[in-house]
């Protein structure tokens, strides 16, 4: 009887320090869901999506919203307009214009680039550029 318990002692103890190792070693593992990185990419998803359902609730086309936020990433900016379209329809809201002017568009830089062209070709050509042939 008493080896019998010393046997099962020495079992579980075996078993025991067997258990506290493998929890120990998994302890060690980075839960992706902490790391910057994922923190990051889940914050710009947010953002983007906030972003979509923005522009919906404004009364913009997907394309317009795109269009306006060309660093958002495009699939979440269309989650958060599609969410909040279904929002929309489901309590019947309409949608509320925006009072604030529009941004200027930016000029094309293509034209701009054109023109220095233009004015360099124009330019007499310096001796450097002589030796350069």
């Amino acid at each position: 009887m008493a080896s019998q318990q010393i046997i099962l002692r020495k079992l579980f103890l075996s078993v025991f320090i067997a258990g506290t190792t493998l929890l120990v070693a998994c302890g060690d593992k980075v839960d992706p869901t902490q790391t910057d990185e994922y923190k990051e990419n889940a914050k710009k998803e947010a953002d983007a999506k906030a972003t979509g359902g923005a522009c919906r609730h404004a009364g913009r086309g997907i394309e317009d919203c795109y269009t306006l936020n060309p660093k958002a990433e495009r699939s979440a900016v269309f989650a958060g307009w599609k969410d909040m379209n279904d929002y929309m329809r489901e309590n019947k809201m309409e949608s509320v214009k925006s009072e604030a002017e529009a941004p200027p568009a930016p000029e094309p830089e293509a034209k701009e680039s054109k023109d220095k062209d233009s004015k360099d070709s124009k330019e007499p050509k310096s001796k450097s550029s002589k030796k350069e042939k």
